[in-house]
């Protein structure tokens, strides 16, 4: 089932991109641009999910409850549970989102990993996920250079002599990038936030060493995720510079 619904259509439809482009690491980067298109209003549902709980747990009656309750956590939670009922949210909505893109995002890694087969039995396993329609004979083995890189191998760019592994630097920067700009602000004293931030700093190195271990097919997709998830939190307005840039904060009174 997986193969079927998941892994196959996105192998033939990176295959289908490169047999028009002729390149794979172009086209690794309109197939990565096309699942965002697609998961996109996935994306703004969850942003709205998010922004709900928000609003809710600065309202008035939530922190009434917070104090009424803190001492009795079963009581609270079935009184939160109330309150959402009233108000119409879905404590969930912010969280199915992603539940439905990590298939969506593991079916990429997959086959991005795939179609850059080396061995002949991966050359072989490649083969039996391409439809044939698709003429494999043609496809496969891929042509592999993009730029000064092999897609199937780490990167690493020689300057001076040193192997620099230019990608997964770019991951690091575009990961941390990433989570600054779309972290939401938070309360002072929030755990959340405080676990939010923690990750923020964690994150992109383990990021970056995925990069630098892996084939660097898949650092450009890390990359190019990357940079088209800012750019659309940046359309929606929902990218917080204040986070990124100290100069945005006011000033305390």
């Amino acid at each position: 089932m997986w193969n079927t619904f998941i892994l196959d259509p996105m192998v033939n439809v990176l295959f289908w991109i490169y047999s028009i482009l002729g390149n794979f690491g172009v086209a690794i980067i309109i197939f990565t641009i096309l699942i965002k298109l697609i998961t996109h209003p996935l994306m703004v549902q969850q942003i709205k999910g998010t922004q709900a709980m928000q609003e809710m747990q600065k309202s008035k009656q939530f922190q009434e409850l917070q104090k009424k309750y803190k001492n009795d956590r079963e009581k609270l939670s079935q009184e939160q549970m109330k309150l959402y009922k009233e108000l119409g949210i879905n404590p969930f909505a912010s969280c199915l989102p992603t539940l439905i893109q990590f298939p969506i995002i593991i079916g990429l890694y997959q086959a991005i990993i795939r179609a850059l087969a080396v061995t002949p039995i991966q050359l072989l396993d490649l083969s039996s996920h391409i439809y044939s329609f698709m003429n494999a004979a043609t496809l496969i083995p891929i042509q592999k250079h993009f730029l000064w890189m092999d897609l199937s191998q780490p990167e690493r760019l020689p300057i001076f002599g040193v192997g620099i592994p230019v990608l997964a630097i770019f991951v690091v920067i575009t990961t941390y990038l990433q989570s600054k700009l779309l972290t939401p602000p938070s309360q002072p004293g929030d755990q959340s936030a405080q676990m939010a931030s923690a990750m923020n700093l964690y994150m992109p190195f383990f990021m970056g060493y995925l990069a630098w271990s892996f084939a660097s097919g898949l650092a450009l997709y890390f990359i190019t995720s990357n940079i088209i998830t800012i750019l659309q939190y940046a359309v929606l307005g929902k990218v917080n510079w204040k986070n990124l840039i100290p100069t945005f904060r006011k000033p305390k009174t």
